[in-house]
């Protein structure tokens, strides 16, 4: 899907994306990063969302966002009871739900001016 309008407030934005990549400033990410307006973290040190860990998290929570969105790939997923517990003790907002769903979710939420900061895993 390609993305046609771009907001200047954000320097991240998705462009496109597709199944085992995302698109944003013009380079295509095929591995698990981290994206928020002001912050692309392209080398995550996680590899699947099946191997996330607690500690994955916190690069996640120093951008401080009011809403956080795992994308988890295309199919959706449940996290291990540890990665629930910490993004509820965290008091932030998140949502898991298919990497495609995220992107868009993630585009809308900038688009509105809100504090949003993605995990996806392409």
């Amino acid at each position: 899907m390609q993305f046609s309008e771009d907001q200047p407030q954000a320097a991240y934005l998705i462009q496109a994306y597709d199944s085992g990549w995302v698109q944003i400033q013009n380079q295509r990410l095929t591995r698990p990063f981290i994206v928020s307006g002001q912050t692309l973290i392209s080398d995550w040190v996680t590899t699947s969302f099946e191997e996330l860990q607690t500690e994955h998290l916190q690069a996640l929570f120093a951008l401080k966002p009011e809403v956080i969105l795992i994308g988890c790939g295309d199919s959706p997923s449940l996290p291990t009871p540890a990665i629930y517990r910490a993004l509820v003790e965290h008091g932030i907002g998140f949502e898991l739900m298919t990497t495609d769903a995220a992107c868009r979710t993630y585009t809308i939420l900038l688009a509105e001016g809100r504090s949003v900061a993605a995990a996806l895993f392409p």
